[in-house]
């Protein structure tokens, strides 16, 4: 109003201006600007609550909710597929081979022909072995009567020969000794009489070491027929268990000692997982576990198994011990020797804390989550435990009922304010919007 009345003036007596009014001009201009300066502020300082002036913008973001899963626990193998029972056959007697019925690689049944022997040397020692036994019990009188055990002693011949003479030495001599008393008998003939007891007494007992002796040499002939008989059976190599030929190391027609190994039998069913398990799972560790693991050869089948036994002590040098899984191998597919990668089963929990990958930050080993609390996130720090199917199990930091940011990670920091990326609705509705979104998120999950 100055201004303009002093410019209306000024124009009115249209008098010219002078330097001092000029100055006087800009000074009031400038008061002027000062004071429509000073009145914003004040508009401002007293303008009402919630009204606040606009910060950085708020980061959009897609959330996710913590979840309770069933968790399989487990311990991580690595072994190797090995037979339980490896025989290599030798032969038990020297010999020329003769057939050779089995090829490598083939399987064989308990009793199964492997090698023939030419047996005929073999049944020679067997008649020879089989003479003299005879010749033994003809001496004892039991050629030609089925009986095992020798007749006693005083019905074999020999004995009985013995005795009868022994009777009548005795019989003569009590005759010669009646006649000598009577005189009747000279001293000659009483002395013969006398001697001949001594002579038919030492034919006895001369009679019974030889009959001990034949019986003792009857159960030496025995042997020797039965010995001679399992070396022919001998001369026929048989398999000592059902399984694949991996070895065939004799040909037709090369002679072969005794105790020359001639065939290896490997048994493919059932096989051995054999791993070792690290000492702090010791107390998991128990026979009837189930066991599953994947070879090289068939990376897409996942082969089942069963822990069978479990070593009672720990290696010193590695802190593991030694267990071992049977496995079905009725179809084949699987060989000794395989390597072997998968886990053991060991409990089931359920109920267990988890959140999806793409939730977790990993920064220098430590793990976080951005809970969203109305609409401004929060840092937590968590633990970890075990990953499943893109879920993480946690272990401790979370409660069960935070709401997750999963996206633009990067740029989160607590106190940050953002917006779901789930449209501009749930950004304008602030805290009683996010909220509600939480439950409604919740309630589908649980259908």
């Amino acid at each position: 109003m100055l201004v303009g009345g002093f410019h209306e003036t000024v124009k009115m007596n249209e008098q010219p201006r002078t330097k001092a009014s000029q100055r006087l001009i800009w000074y009031a201009t400038g008061v002027l600007i000062l004071l429509a300066l000073m009145a914003a502020a004040c508009n401002r300082s007293d303008s009402p609550a919630g009204q606040t002036p606009k910060g950085p913008p708020a980061i959009r973001i897609e959330t996710t909710l913590v979840q309770r899963i069933s968790v399989q626990r487990q311990v991580e193998l690595a072994g190797t597929l090995a037979s339980p029972d490896l025989a290599k056959v030798s032969s038990e007697v020297a010999g020329r081979v003769e057939e050779v019925p089995v090829e490598m690689g083939q399987e064989v049944q308990p009793g199964q022909v492997l090698v023939k022997l030419d047996p005929r040397e073999l049944d020679f020692a067997l008649r020879q072995a089989d003479g003299m036994l005879r010749q033994t019990e003809a001496q004892l009188g039991m050629d030609g009567l089925r009986m095992n055990d020798p007749p006693p002693d005083e019905e074999i011949s020999t004995i009985r020969s013995a005795v009868a003479n022994r009777d009548d030495a005795h019989a003569q001599a009590a005759r010669a000794a009646q006649l000598y008393k009577k005189g009747l008998l000279a001293q000659a003939d009483y002395d013969t009489a006398q001697t001949r007891v001594k002579v038919t007494e030492a034919a006895y007992q001369a009679a019974l070491e030889t009959v001990r002796s034949l019986k003792a040499t009857l159960e030496q002939r025995r042997a020797a027929y039965e010995l001679a008989q399992k070396k022919l059976g001998d001369a026929v190599i048989r398999a000592p268990i059902g399984g694949l030929v991996s070895e065939r190391l004799v040909q037709p027609g090369e002679f072969i000692g005794q105790n020359l190994p001639v065939v290896t039998i490997v048994q493919m069913n059932p096989l051995k997982l054999k791993t070792a398990v690290q000492e702090k799972y010791a107390a998991l560790m128990r026979p009837g576990l189930t066991a599953q693991f994947k070879v090289e050869s068939l990376p897409d089948v996942v082969f089942p198994g069963k822990l069978a036994y479990v070593s009672p002590a720990v290696d010193q040098t590695t802190r593991t011990f030694a267990v071992e899984i049977l496995v079905d191998n009725s179809d084949r597919r699987l060989k000794p020797g395989f390597f072997t990668k998968g886990v053991i089963l060991t409990q089931k929990d359920d109920d267990v804390l988890a959140v999806t990958e793409a939730a977790v930050s990993t920064l220098a080993g430590e793990s976080s989550v951005y809970i969203v609390e109305k609409n401004v996130i929060r840092k937590q720090p968590i633990s970890l435990g075990a990953h499943i199917e893109g879920k993480i199990e946690v272990i401790s930091g979370l409660k069960g009922d935070e709401i997750l940011a999963t996206t633009n990670l990067s740029e989160l920091a607590t106190g940050v304010r953002v917006s779901t990326g789930r449209g501009g609705a749930n950004a304008s509705q602030g805290e009683g919007g996010q909220a509600r979104q939480g439950r409604s998120e919740r309630g589908g999950r649980q259908k």
